[in-house]
C-alpha cells in the first residue's frame, strides 16, 4: 500500500539524515523524497512515499513525532479523500524528423507539457501532475519517441480545504 507521509522539520544541518535513519533502521523503503524550506527559514517541509502495510505507516508515524527535530507529521490522503499532489517531470527526447516533433507538440498540448528546450534533434518537456499521471505521460512518451533522459521531482502533497501543517 502507498503512503504519503509529510513532515515539517528544523531546516539545520542533520533534521533530514535523522529522519531518513528513521527509515533506514527499521528497513523501510522510500521511494520519493522531497525537502525544501518553508516560508518560515528556520523549518522545512518534507514529504515522503514509501510502500508497506498500514500498520507499518502507523509506525512510521510515531516514530517520526518521537524526533526532536520532528514538529509535525501527517499522513497525506489520496486526493479523492482530501489530499492533493504533484510531482515536476523533466523529459528529454529525440525528435530527428518533422513527424515525431508535430507528434510530440501534440502529446505535449493533451498533456498540458510545455516544451521548455527545444534544438534540431532534442525537445525538452515539462510536466506536472499526480505520480499516476506522469507515469503515462512518460510511458505514452515512449511509445512514439525514444526518451533521452527523465528527471522526477519527487512527490509534494497538501491537504485540501482548512487542514494546514503548522508548528
Amino acid at each position: 500500500m502507498r503512503h504519503v507521509i509529510s513532515i515539517l522539520l528544523e531546516n539545520e544541518a542533520g533534521a533530514l539524515s535523522r529522519v531518513v535513519g528513521l527509515f533506514s533502521q527499521r528497513g523501510y523503503n522510500i521511494d520519493s523524497l522531497t525537502v525544501a524550506p518553508t516560508d518560515d527559514p528556520t523549518l522545512s517541509r518534507c514529504t515522503i512515499l514509501t510502500t508497506g502495510e498500514k500498520d507499518e505507516a502507523e509506525q512510521i508515524t510515531k516514530q517520526l513525532h518521537k524526533l526532536v527535530c520532528v514538529f509535525r507529521v501527517s499522513a497525506l490522503l489520496e486526493e479523492a479523500e482530501g489530499g492533493l499532489e504533484r510531482e515536476l517531470v523533466l523529459v528529454k527526447l529525440y525528435t530527428p524528423n518533422r513527424s515525431i516533433r508535430d507528434e510530440v507538440k501534440s502529446l505535449a498540448d493533451i498533456f498540458h507539457a510545455r516544451i521548455i528546450d527545444l534544438n534540431a534533434e532534442i525537445f525538452t518537456l515539462e510536466f506536472v501532475g499526480s505520480s499516476a499521471e506522469s507515469d503515462n505521460f512518460i510511458e505514452t512518451l515512449g511509445k512514439i519517441v525514444e526518451i533521452q533522459e527523465v528527471v522526477r521531482s519527487g512527490l509534494v502533497g497538501i491537504a485540501k480545504g482548512s487542514h494546514f501543517m503548522k508548528p
